[in-house]
């Protein structure tokens, strides 16, 4: 078992310029969708919400994905550059 594991469960961080640019995005849909303001608290109240649900899931299928990548990669690497060395001279 990992120590993050043992420590508990890890936290999805997004820098600062990051979240304000989810923030700005996020209220110009709903302003577009529904044609009304939306509180900056609220907003980032839906935004630590939806972290808080999607964020793990999300990051541990992505992580899932590149582990594929990179196994069928690594599996590549022996067919494309294996040498026979059978024949020696």
């Amino acid at each position: 078992m990992s120590d993050r594991t043992a420590a508990g469960p890890m936290k999805i961080k997004l820098s600062d310029e990051r979240k304000q640019e989810i923030l700005r995005t996020f209220s110009s849909f709903y302003y577009d969708e529904f044609d009304e303001e939306i509180s900056e608290y609220r907003t980032e109240q839906v935004l630590d919400f939806f972290m808080n649900i999607l964020g793990p899931p999300v990051y541990n299928q992505a992580i899932q994905d590149a582990r594929a990548f990179l196994s069928e990669k690594l599996e590549d690497l022996d067919a494309e550059f294996f040498i026979d060395d059978s024949f020696k001279a």
